[in-house]
């Protein structure tokens, strides 16, 4: 299978260090309010240090296990996707399914030049299969593939 773009290894780390500075000033909103409210317990520093320790796996760790996990591949008639750590996802595609076809980046993948490849399919459970951090040139080119292989199947 072919891996992602090393530049979405930047964007799981981005997300994950936003979502931690998030619990970090929670934790530290906390602080203030346990302070006011019990003197002296528990010692300033454990709920903000506790959820600094929490976030060393999710932050540091963790999403080089999940880029390392992500992998497709193209065949004739469908995608295949595979990602998850603990649990694996094997996704099929077949491009017959395909209603439509978007290309997205939000702000951080623009900053690393990464997209994502959102395939719209028939059915309403799982609908929607996303396929993160290809570079912005074979998002587009993947896109005009299955796009030229669904018409060709139409006609």
């Amino acid at each position: 299978m072919t891996a992602l773009d090393s530049g979405q290894l930047w964007v799981m780390r981005i997300h994950g260090a936003i979502a931690a500075i998030i619990l970090i000033v929670l934790a530290l909103a906390a602080e203030l309010v346990v302070a006011t409210v019990a003197d002296g317990l528990p010692p300033p520093g454990l709920i903000a240090g506790l959820v600094v320790l929490a976030l060393i796996y999710p932050c540091l760790i963790a999403p080089g296990r999940r880029y390392r996990a992500w992998g497709y591949r193209v065949e004739a008639d469908e995608l295949h996707l595979a990602h998850g750590v603990l649990t694996t996802v094997l996704t099929v595609v077949p491009f017959v399914r395909v209603q439509h076809i978007d290309v997205a980046q939000g702000p951080i993948e623009r900053v690393f030049g990464v997209s994502r490849l959102m395939l719209h399919t028939a059915g309403t459970a799982h609908s929607l299969v996303v396929l993160p951090g290809l570079d912005s040139e074979t998002a587009e080119r993947l896109r005009d593939d299955i796009r030229t292989r669904i018409r060709a199947d139409a006609a």
